[in-house]
C-alpha cells in the first residue's frame, strides 16, 4: 500500500535515517532528519515513543490491523547520535575518535577525509528509492513490508517506515531483537520459528507489549506441533500469528504443493497457542534471472499460492488475511498475480517484502528490477558505492586495490570500476578477483596511478551493509567534494 498505509502521517520524517537523526543532519542533508529528545532512552531503553498501537493499552488484534504511530521508537534511533566513535568503526578517521556521531558531524566533514577501504550511501538515491517504491506499491495497490536483513538498520527502517511501510520482516531470532530492541512494532518473520527458547522470548515480547504485532511462518505440520508445545511450555497468552509457507519443486523451504500447505493449515487451526494469519512465500527461490521460463516458474508459483488462499478463505479466523510474497526481482509479477485476491477473499492484505530497493546496486538488481525491466516506470538508483585506492601497479595492466571480499560483496558479480576520484569516469577497467584485502583491476593503465582512489559500483546489498557497523552518507556521491550528512549504523 506503500506511503497511503496507516504510518504515511509520518512521511515526511526522517527520510533517509542515519545514526544522527538531528536537525544539523537535516539542514545539511535536506532529508528532513527526525530530531529526538534529549536524554532520550538508547536502543535498550522505554523513554522513547514506541507508537504503540489502539487505546488504553490494547494492540492490534490481527497482523494486518493498523499500527498506530511511527511504528518505532524514535527517540532509541535518534539517540544513535550520541554513541562516541572509536577504532570499532573502520569507516570514521582516528582524528574523529572521542566524538559522538552528532559531534562530528556538525564538523561538516568531507568524503575527502576518510580513508580506503570504504563503503559509502548516497543520501540523494536513498531518498529517490524510498519514495520510488512508496508510490509504486501504493499504485499497485500492495503493502510493503520491506526485509530488513539487507541493511539491519534501525534508522532506515524508521525511514521506511515513515514513508508508508507496513511492517518490517527479519529472516531469524537475532534480528528480531535488534528490532524489538529499537521498538519495531510490527514484525513479520520470513521463517520458521522452532528454537524454544526463542519462542519463550516472542511469547514474552507479546505478553509485555499489547502494541506488538508478530507473525512468523510455518511450513510442517510437526513444525506447527513443535510450536506449540513450546508455546505452551512458556504459558504464552496471546497467540502467536503464523502464514502457511507454501515451497515449490527444487526451491527453499515451504510445504510442497497445496494439499500439503492445507495440512499444515489445519494443523495451525487445531493449536491453541497459533493463530492462522495467511500464506506466503518466496518465489525467487525458484527463479534467478527475468529469463521467459523464470517468469514462467514465478508465475506458476504465485498461481499455487492464491489458489491456498482462495481454498482457505472460509477457514481464517481473522477477518483481513495476508497473502505474501515478492522480493526485490519479481514484485511487479506478485502484484499481478495476486492483487487480484483482494475482491477474490474479502479482507485480504497483499503483502510485498522487498529490501534491496532501498540500497539498490549497479549490478544484479540493477539488471533484474522490475522498475528496470519496464519502459513505463521510474527506475531506482543505487545508493552504495565502494572506494578503493591502487597501492600497487606490479604489472603494466595489472593494478592492486586496498578492498577485498571483507570490505565489499561479491557473491552476486564483483565491483565495477566507475571514476577516478577527482579525474573522472574510469573507462575499459575491469575487476577481474578479490582477495580478502585486495582487488584486481585490469586494464586501467595512466588513468589509475599508484595512490588514485576509485569508486566501484557494487552489487547486491546484502552481503554489503554486512561488513560495516558505521556507513558514511554523502550528499551527492556525483559531486566532486561529496559531504557527509548521517552515518548510518548497523547491527549484524
Amino acid at each position: 500500500m506503500g506511503e497511503n498505509s496507516e504510518n504515511s502521517e509520518n512521511s515526511g520524517s526522517n527520510e533517509t535515517g542515519g545514526a544522527s537523526g538531528t536537525a544539523e543532519a537535516e539542514e545539511r542533508a535536506g532529508t528532513a532528519g527526525q530530531a529526538g529528545a534529549s536524554g532520550a532512552a538508547g536502543p535498550a531503553g522505554g523513554a522513547g515513543e514506541t507508537g504503540s498501537a489502539g487505546e488504553a493499552g490494547t494492540g492490534p488484534r490481527y497482523f494486518a490491523d493498523p499500527v498506530h504511530g511511527p511504528g518505532i521508537d524514535t527517540a532509541a534511533v535518534a539517540a544513535l547520535a550520541d554513541e562516541t566513535l572509536d577504532f570499532r568503526f573502520k569507516a570514521v578517521p582516528a582524528d574523529a575518535w572521542g566524538r559522538t556521531v552528532r559531534d562530528w558531524l556538525a564538523t561538516r566533514p568531507t568524503l575527502d577525509g576518510l580513508g580506503t577501504p570504504l563503503l559509502t550511501l548516497d543520501a540523494a538515491a536513498l531518498r529517490h528509492n524510498l519514495h520510488t517504491m512508496a508510490a509504486w506499491c501504493r499504485a499497485a495497490g500492495v503493502r510493503l513490508a520491506p526485509h530488513g536483513k539487507t541493511t539491519m538498520a534501525p534508522a532506515l527502517w524508521q525511514a521506511q517506515l515513515a514513508a508508508g511501510a507496513h511492517a518490517i520482516t527479519l529472516a531469524n531470532l537475532p534480528q528480531l531483537r535488534v528490532a524489538r530492541a529499537f521498538g519495531v512494532q510490527r514484525l513479520l518473520l520470513a521463517n520458521t520459528l522452532l528454537d524454544p527458547a526463542g519462542l519463550a522470548w516472542v511469547a514474552a515480547e507479546l505478553d509485555r507489549d499489547p502494541g506488538f504485532a508478530f507473525a512468523s511462518w510455518v511450513d510442517s505440520t510437526d513444525s506447527v506441533h513443535r510450536m506449540d508445545a513450546a508455546l505452551r511450555a512458556a504459558g504464552a497468552r496471546r497467540p502467536v500469528e503464523v502464514m502457511v509457507e507454501l515451497g515449490g519443486p527444487g526451491g527453499r523451504t515451504g510445504a510442497r504443493g497445496v494439499p500439503a500447505a492445507l495440512d499444515v493449515a489445519a494443523a495451525v487451526l487445531a493449536a491453541p497457542t497459533l493463530r492462522l494469519a495467511g500464506v506466503g512465500g518466496y518465489e525467487g527461490a525458484l527463479a534467478h534471472d527475468a529469463s521467459a521460463p523464470a517468469l514462467a516458474a514465478v508465475r506458476g508459483y504465485l498461481a499455487d499460492l492464491a489458489d491456498l488462499h482462495r481454498r482457505l478463505a472460509t477457514d481464517y479466523p481473522t477477518p483481513t488475511p495476508v497473502v505474501t510474497a515478492g522480493g526485490s526481482a519479481y514484485f511487479d509479477t506478485v502484484a499481478q498475480e495476486l492483487t487480484p485476491l483482494t475482491r477474490q477473499v474479502p479482507g485480504t492484505t497483499v503483502i510485498v517484502r522487498a529490501g534491496a530497493y532501498l540500497a539498490h546496486d549497479d549490478g544484479f538488481y540493477r539488471g533484474i528490477s522490475p522498475l528496470s525491466r519496464r519502459p513505463d516506470t521510474t527506475p531506482l538508483r543505487s545508493a552504495m558505492h565502494g572506494w578503493a585506492r591502487v597501492v600497487s601497479h606490479p604489472e603494466p595492466q595489472l593494478a592492486l586495490l586496498d578492498a577485498g571480499k571483507r570490505d565489499l560483496p561479491f557473491d552476486e558479480g564483483l565491483p565495477g570500476p566507475q571514476l577516478v576520484r577527482g579525474h573522472g569516469p574510469l573507462e575499459g577497467a575491469t575487476v577481474t578477483a578479490l582477495n580478502d584485502q585486495h582487488t584486481f583491476l585490469r586494464d586501467a593503465g595512466p588513468a589509475a596511478p599508484v595512490g588514485a582512489v576509485l569508486r566501484l559500483g557494487l552489487s547486491h546489498p546484502c552481503t554489503a551493509f554486512d561488513k560495516w557497523s558505521l556507513i558514511p552518507v554523502l550528499d551527492h556521491a556525483d559531486t566532486a567534494h561529496p559531504r557527509i550528512v548521517d552515518l548510518v549504523r548497523t547491527y549484524f
